[in-house]
């Protein structure tokens, strides 16, 4: 059993580690107003989140941030796993960026200047994705001279 990560995966790791475990701390004692504003923008990408009081949203959202950052630095957990946790809650958040209103040129992708700090989590995404093909098996073509099977890397 391996237990630190492949040195490719360390980088993006590290990065996206370090910075959704800030925001889940930021977030952790998130006052009345705060709490509002992060449910509010929540609920207007996901009406089924209205049901969920604004403070306690915030606080499981902390939760999750520094579960996922968390997992993220840890070198003992697998890049995969860590994967699966990045990319489900990357997933959320480009989702966010996709539905809320003002936050792309219209008919386009592309970020207006609003849109900008939530276009990052595409990158997360990215990265979520790549780490979840972390260790993935890599095959010689059948022909191939030296004759290996595949391995695992």
């Amino acid at each position: 059993m391996k237990l630190v990560p492949d040195p490719r995966d360390v980088a993006p790791r590290l990065a996206t580690g370090a910075f959704i475990l800030n925001s889940g701390l930021g977030k952790l004692h998130a006052d009345q107003a705060t709490a509002e504003g992060v449910h509010g923008m929540a609920c207007t990408a996901y009406p089924f989140l209205e049901k969920i009081e604004a403070q306690k949203f915030t606080k499981l959202l902390a939760c999750a941030e520094l579960a996922v950052g968390g997992a993220l630095l840890a070198p003992f957990v697998p890049s995969r796993i860590a994967g699966v946790g990045l990319t489900g809650f990357s997933a959320g958040l480009v989702g966010l960026y996709l539905r809320l209103p003002g936050m792309r040129e219209s008919g386009s992708l592309r970020p207006t200047p609003d849109g900008i700090p939530l276009a990052k989590d595409t990158w997360m995404l990215g990265i979520g994705l790549g780490l979840l093909s972390s260790g993935a098996r890599w095959c010689c073509p059948s022909g191939s001279r030296r004759g290996r099977r595949c391995r695992r890397r």
